[in-house]
């Protein structure tokens, strides 16, 4: 068997974790060094520099390569790090379709920060692909999509997408982060980068955050080094040891997620306290047969509408086994309210234009006994 042969599970947790050669430890070792000894001039052992490079990091960003089949990963401090490093392949002049329903911090850094350097932005329904095929400008380069949506679980038919991309020489990056590549590999679907937030599934213990960019071609291996280089915006060791441990059981983890996650939202789906339920795995969801086709799972993000604010909160100060709180991926439950948390930074208008309602509740479902989370979303439930 070789290793393009090999199961998932398997190369995550040996691609890029091979035993150290020197003591035949299973584990990667936690390389805190910010420079390295050099033979002569110009003649090293690989590594020079931390900024530039290091061999816990190297692990990581060959792992990661390995699970999204792409040909270089490059990780950074955060989401918004490695998003940023992307933007970097672009010009002023250049035009950008991204997302209408992305997370609330893509979008900020787009319209507050990216625009000022002369980088023009259009939002799209990506779930249209006529409206995709419109958007495009003779200045588009690239098309950024989350897929499903956060928080509206919207998806993107990414093959179609990436096809209209390509007709019109415009490449195709995918945040890949609800689903992590266990249950959705973008790259096999037609996408030329997949980004995620490592602080999320792929860590899945919510204890280090970072961020990667997956690239296909030798271009962005070219390109995302460099700004690594450049600007320093890259992961530490200990965090990048971090995933490495949490991608090692990445595929059991999201086994459960799914299955719980599935069961939670069958429960809140017939509950008297919940109008809608927004999952890709219930019958009722418009797109649960690309859901089909293009995941092996439907995960364990789950948004559902209380009806106002004031149900919504009465909800969230009465979860006990789940968390409220920002971000999601980890084995614990997370509950959160995306109208003042993830997409805060959106608007009012905005949000309401997109249906990102004051009673809209997110969550992230863990692992824990999903007896016990039903429990507890009921019992909360009953104080709305």
């Amino acid at each position: 068997m070789t290793k393009a042969t090999q199961g998932f599970s398997t190369r995550a947790i040996h691609d890029g974790q091979e035993p150290d050669p020197l003591t035949g430890a299973v584990n990667v070792p936690i390389y805190l060094s910010s420079t390295y000894a050099q033979e002569e001039i110009g003649k090293n052992k690989g590594h020079e520099y931390a900024r530039v490079s290091n061999p816990t990091r190297d692990a990581l960003e060959t792992n990661l390569a390995s699970l999204e089949g792409g040909t270089s990963a490059h990780v950074f401090g955060s989401g918004m790090a490695a998003i940023m490093a992307m933007v970097t392949m672009l010009r002023s002049g250049d035009h950008v379709i991204c997302g209408e329903n992305v997370y609330g911090g893509t979008a900020r850094l787009f319209n507050q920060i990216v625009v000022n350097y002369g980088i023009e932005f259009t939002y799209v329904d990506t779930s249209d692909v006529g409206a995709v095929r419109r958007a495009i400008k003779p200045e588009t380069k690239l098309m950024h999509i989350e897929t499903p949506t956060n928080p509206l679980m919207t998806l993107t038919d990414i093959r179609a997408v990436a096809d209209v991309c390509h007709e019109r020489d415009v490449e195709l990056s995918v945040d890949n982060t609800f689903m992590s590549p266990y249950f959705q590999r973008p790259i096999e679907l037609g996408a030329d980068i997949v980004m995620h937030s490592t602080t999320k599934f792929l860590n899945g213990h919510s204890d280090g955050l970072g961020g990667v960019l997956v690239g296909t071609t030798p271009k962005h291996k070219e390109q995302f080094a460099f700004v690594q280089k450049c600007t320093g915006g890259i992961l530490s060791p200990f965090e990048s040891w971090l995933i490495l441990r949490g991608v090692k059981t990445l595929a059991v983890r999201m086994k459960q997620h799914d299955e719980s996650g599935r069961k939670v939202a069958a429960f809140l789906a017939q509950h008297s306290k919940v109008r809608q339920v927004f999952y890709p795995g219930l019958a009722d969801h418009p797109q649960h047969e690309l859901a089909k086709k293009q995941m092996s799972g439907f995960g364990s993000m789950i948004s559902f509408e209380t009806g106002s604010l004031a149900n919504a909160n009465a909800l969230l100060k009465s979860v006990r086994v789940c968390t409220l709180g920002e971000s999601l991926g980890g084995v614990e439950t997370l509950i959160s309210h995306p109208a003042t948390m993830t997409h805060a930074a959106v608007g009012e208008k905005e949000r309401a234009r997109l249906g990102i309602t004051d009673g809209l509740v997110r969550i992230s479902v863990g692992i824990e006994d999903v007896d016990d989370l039903l429990a507890d979303l009921d019992q909360a439930l009953a104080q709305v």
